[in-house]
């Protein structure tokens, strides 16, 4: 197989049809390792909406269990990519994020701006440090892809193509981007975690790299100070280097899954999909009740 096979398959596809295996194909075999960390910056992305970041502060899930939360988040999401809508997996999957979603008190404007993060964010960061871009046909098929995730979520007032997810985005943030001690804490704690997964001596350059990704209105609302402009054209070079260089390796042969991620550390033996996330008791805050069964017909999932 060369290079550009697996792009010749994806436009070989009907992004309105085909949509769950153009994304399938584009983020586990194409871009997996860019693909989780837009994600990444995507979720981190949501923070700097006071509405988004207050409440995932209040719930104490990303403070006080970042690993935990970002391991079942990565999970449960990649449950529906892997085995598709209609299989089991994904529907216990999609049931348990429903499940910790009806506990708040969340805005559907709030749920659809999340959703569109998750559409726009991957395509911007390819375009930027990728080994290509991603092409509209595969922007459409994302698009299609978390439209459907959302219907599943019962989130209303979807967009309809990638651009309408992208003027939504950037018109949501334009409005809503703003300062919150809770959204600053929960960023802290996301880039705390990260540096985690790295030897001690690392944590300031996991730290610098991570703001140097950040743009200026994410920077201003968490008021972050802006990283050196010499340290930012480093990182983003080193970034955009390595697109060049993976732009010249053969193509994966095999699909490569978030289970499958170093950064998943909280499960070495395994898990239930349905026992991901947390068991909030609806009004109560979010405190979790110990023990949860296992719904009926959840699968589980070898460990990475």
């Amino acid at each position: 197989m060369q290079r550009y096979d697996r792009l010749r398959e994806i436009l070989r596809l009907d992004p309105d049809k085909d949509f769950l295996a153009i994304y399938r194909l584009t983020a586990t075999y194409e871009f997996p390792w860019d693909f989780t960390r837009a994600l990444e910056l995507a979720l981190f992305r949501t923070y700097a909406v006071p509405s988004i970041g207050g409440l995932l502060a209040e719930t104490g899930e990303f403070t006080e269990r970042p690993q935990k939360r970002y391991d079942d988040t990565s999970l449960l999401l990649d449950a529906v990519v892997e085995h598709g809508f209609e299989s089991e997996t994904a529907r216990t999957a999609i049931r348990r994020v429903n499940q910790m979603h009806r506990a708040y008190d969340i805005t559907n404007e709030d749920m659809r701006y999340v959703l569109c993060t998750f559409v726009v964010i991957p395509a911007r960061w390819l375009d930027a440090y990728g080994w290509r871009p991603l092409t509209h046909h595969e922007r459409r098929a994302s698009a299609n892809y978390y439209a459907e995730l959302g219907r599943h979520m019962g989130i209303t007032d979807i967009p309809g193509s990638f651009e309408e997810f992208e003027e939504t985005l950037n018109s949501y943030e334009e409005a809503h981007f703003g300062w919150d001690e809770g959204g600053r804490k929960v960023a802290d704690s996301t880039i705390a975690l990260m540096a985690s997964w790295y030897p001690a001596a690392l944590t300031p350059a996991v730290r610098a790299l991570s703001l140097s990704l950040l743009d200026e209105p994410l920077l201003s609302a968490f008021r972050y100070e802006s990283p050196r402009p010499q340290v930012k054209r480093l990182f983003q070079g080193a970034l955009k280097l390595r697109g060049r260089a993976i732009r010249l390796l053969p193509p994966r042969k095999t699909p490569h899954y978030a289970r499958q991620n170093p950064e998943i550390k909280g499960y070495p033996h395994g898990y239930d999909v349905g026992e991901l996330g947390t068991f909030p008791v609806p009004g109560s805050g979010g405190c979790p009740v110990p023990h949860p069964r296992r719904p009926a017909g959840a699968e589980a999932q070898p460990p990475a």
